[in-house]
């Protein structure tokens, strides 16, 4: 056994379980704990932001920190073979990560922040509601960004095309292209920073968007 090969085995490895982890809560957030958000009493939601969200949030920041981490040595190992639809990959998983660490992080924090003053008597701090809202949107747009980025990550070893050719070779993705699919994606970023959720609302619309997405980068990549 050779230890490169073991060593980008192993970093393979944590990419995937710190990943399952991030992605997972990142899932159980939008599609479960938002909506039994919607239905439940006061009380309830605010034991659970007192005492499940912080857990949930330590998981799902570490678990993303570990993901990128681990995908930034992948791609060392790869090096020269590093092509298309994993740069599309992991420009998704990139903003994702930053948008958990420098958005829904301190947002949630001022949301908990002004929970636990509520618990204790006191009243809610008035930027909690902007911050809840701005941390959802953010959230919402993970979601729909982490659909196409799980396709093009297996896509990059699993799928042929213009996208698998590596970035050194010849015959692959065009600079138009791939300049396009960043500025999509770049667009839809600011968007998670000062827009709206819009179809994103939804557990159906976000999904969709998501797929859609994911659709049109791909022809994009394999036809322009």
């Amino acid at each position: 056994m050779e230890l490169e090969n073991f060593l980008s085995y192993l970093f393979r490895w944590i990419h995937f379980f710190a990943g399952v982890t991030w992605i997972g809560i990142l899932y159980y957030f939008n599609f479960v704990q938002t909506e039994f958000f919607k239905e439940t009493d006061g009380g309830t939601k605010s034991a659970a932001i007192a005492k499940l969200v912080p857990r949930a949030l330590w998981w799902f920041r570490y678990g993303a920190l570990f993901t990128f981490l681990s995908g930034l040595a992948l791609a060392g190992f790869l090096g020269g073979a590093v092509n298309a639809y994993i740069v599309i990959g992991m420009l998704l998983g990139t903003l994702m990560f930053l948008n958990v660490w420098l958005v829904i992080w301190p947002k949630q924090q001022i949301v908990i922040a002004s929970n636990a003053q509520v618990l204790g008597g006191g009243q809610a701090l008035p930027e909690a509601a902007a911050a809840l809202a701005g941390a959802g949107l953010a959230s919402r747009t993970n979601t729909l960004f982490s659909l196409p980025m799980l396709f093009f990550m297996g896509a990059s070893a699993h799928l042929t095309g213009a996208g698998r050719v590596p970035m050194s070779a010849e015959g692959g993705v065009s600079s138009l292209a791939l300049g396009l699919c960043v500025l999509i994606i770049l667009a839809l970023e600011v968007n998670a920073i000062k827009g709206k959720t819009g179809p994103m609302t939804s557990i159906v619309g976000v999904i969709h968007c998501g797929i859609a997405l994911g659709a049109v980068l791909l022809l994009i990549t394999q036809f322009l």
